[in-house]
This record gives structure tokens, C-alpha cells and sequence, in this order.
């Protein structure tokens, strides 16, 4: 008799507009997600778009995170940006202390905490950067979980510190052979097309690996898949993904 497959959470990058700008349709995405992962005035965000985000995902049922980043909205946190490491600790403990209190209002709670952009990829590998993410997540109290890439820097020290970890795949995006995120800046960088976005969903589910662009596999124990809410067709992509894994008897539900 096989084994079904982990259960998986589903996870999108929302609540991303700014003012009167928006980002992405965030009310079909939280019809297909089980966990927000909700923009907090770093790269995105603000408290009219927060409110927003929580209530939608209050009124759905759909866990929150907090999506904390650098201080660039200009660049939408997608420029690594060289800050101290005590400046870093301010700005996540204000950007999830702000999130909480939206969520609070809107009955609800933050569950955990996504950081976003270029702060994901550089606490894969700097550790001053890494702890200071840490030591704010210490300063809540150590209960909120992070949600990470395998093999970050970042998780190691996390889980030093008596902070759940919470280990991160991605359907939209392409792999190096080193594990890492092929950087924005490459073509084919960016997943679009809805089967292909599905098909390597199916397999991060299944066999816990991913292709890399070389065609090299690489090992990726991911209990939590993201999809990215300003990706083109990023509703579609989402719905396929949903499908094609409840099709295969993936259990859909959130990790926090």
C-alpha cells in the first residue's frame, strides 16, 4: 500500500500594494491558499493594506505570517541592503509588531514570520544578518516560527535558540544547482507556465526534490510551498497547483 504523500501548506506573498497602487488579486489567492504571508511596511504594505489582508484572511480562515523586509519600498525589498544588525532587529520587531496589531483588530492573529526578497536570500548566508532576524523573533518571545530555506544559515541559529523552523519550497521559481533561487535578473528565472508551476509543485510534494536549471536534482524538504502573489498569472498558477496536488492526494493544510 503507498504512502500518501505529507501534508503541505500553500503559502502566497499578499497584502503587497501601497497606497492607492495595488499588487496582485489578493482576494482569489486567499481562496486558494492556506497560509498570507502578509507585506508590513518594508517592502510593501501599510496600514490600510494590512488591515485589508488580515480581515480577508480572518473572514477565510487562512493563517497569516508576517512578510517582514528591508526598509525599501523603492526597490520592494528586492535589493540587499547592507544595515547594522541592530537596525535589522528594529525593523522586524516593528514590522510584525504592526502586523499583530492589524491582525488583532481584524480577530485574528500572526502565526509566524516570512522574511521577503533579498532579506530571504541573505540570511541564507550571513550570519550577522541571520541573528539579528533571530534575535527579534527572541525579543517576541521565541513562539512565532520562521519560515526558512533548507540549508540556511538562518535556520541553524533559529533552532539554537528554541525557535521552530518551518523549511520553505517554491513552485515559481527555478533552482541552482546549489539549492539557491536563480536571481530575478536570469531568464527563466520566473516560473509562468501554469503546467510546469504544477508540475514541480507535484514533485517538491512527492519526492521532496526539485530540477535545477543544470538537471542536476536537488534535495528540498519543504513542508510549505510558496507561490508568489505579483508573479503574471499568479491566480491561475495557484489554482493549478491546488488542483494538481489535491489530484494527487496531497493534503492541503497550513504548517503554523
Amino acid at each position: 500500500m503507498t504512502a500518501l504523500p505529507a501534508p503541505l501548506d500553500l503559502n502566497a506573498d499578499l497584502g503587497e500594494g501601497y497606497g492607492d497602487w495595488s499588487m496582485g488579486d489578493d482576494a482569489a489567492m486567499l481562496d486558494v491558499v492556506t497560509t498570507a504571508n502578509v507585506a508590513c511596511g518594508g517592502h510593501a504594505g501599510g496600514p490600510g493594506t494590512m488591515r485589508a489582508a488580515t480581515r480577508a484572511a480572518a473572514d477565510r480562515s487562512v493563517v497569516i505570517t508576517a512578510h517582514v523586509a528591508y526598509p525599501d519600498l523603492q526597490g520592494f525589498g528586492r535589493r540587499f541592503l547592507d544595515i547594522a544588525p541592530a537596525d535589522l532587529v528594529d525593523q522586524v520587531v516593528v514590522q510584525v509588531g504592526g502586523l499583530q496589531a492589524m491582525a488583532r483588530a481584524a480577530g485574528t492573529t500572526v502565526r509566524g514570520v516570512k522574511p521577503h526578497g533579498a532579506l530571504y536570500s541573505a540570511i541564507a548566508h550571513h550570519e550577522g544578518q541571520a541573528g539579528a532576524v533571530v534575535q527579534a523573533l527572541t525579543e517576541f518571545g521565541g513562539d512565532l516560527p520562521l519560515v526558512a530555506a533548507p540549508g540556511a544559515v538562518v535556520v541553524d541559529l533559529a533552532q539554537k535558540a528554541g525557535i521552530d523552523v518551518v523549511l520553505e519550497g517554491f513552485a515559481d521559481r527555478a533552482y541552482l544547482r546549489d539549492g539557491t533561487l536563480m536571481p530575478r535578473s536570469r531568464v527563466g528565472a520566473v516560473l509562468t507556465d501554469p503546467e510546469a508551476v504544477a508540475a514541480q509543485a507535484l514533485q517538491i510534494a512527492t519526492e521532496q526534490r526539485v530540477r535545477a536549471d543544470d538537471g542536476s536534482w536537488i534535495a528540498l524538504p519543504a513542508r510549505s510551498l510558496c507561490l508568489h502573489g505579483d508573479t503574471p498569472g499568479a491566480v491561475e498558477l495557484a489554482r493549478a497547483v491546488r488542483s494538481t496536488l489535491e489530484s494527487a492526494g496531497v493534503l492541503l493544510e497550513a504548517a503554523l
